[in-house]
């Protein structure tokens, strides 16, 4: 006899599609700087692939991820827009001319 459940007999109770995080999500403060800031990077920098590129790699002048130090806080991520802003003006000039 089956019982009440509609739970079917060796199928795990867990949708399939729903992701497991392996991690915490963001807070919302460091959330809404790291979006910030990839937003200026992909207007500023000449799309998506030089913003991620300038983000995700290692940038001796800022000694670290400009992604991560602008996520950690608001003077980190004034440092970096900063950094942005002086590469965008640098792309412009070689564009200008």
């Amino acid at each position: 006899m089956m019982s009440d459940s509609k739970e079917m007999p060796g199928r795990a109770s867990t949708n399939p599609f729903r992701r497991r995080r392996s991690f915490a999500p963001l807070p919302p403060q460091e959330a809404r700087r790291q979006g910030a800031i990839s937003t200026l990077a992909f207007q500023l920098l000449g799309g998506r692939d030089p913003a991620l590129a300038f983000l995700n790699g290692e940038c001796a002048e800022l000694l670290g991820r400009p992604i991560a130090i602008a996520t950690l806080s608001d003077a980190g991520f004034a440092i970096v827009e900063r950094e942005i802003r002086s590469r965008a003006m640098i792309v412009g000039d070689r564009h200008a001319g």
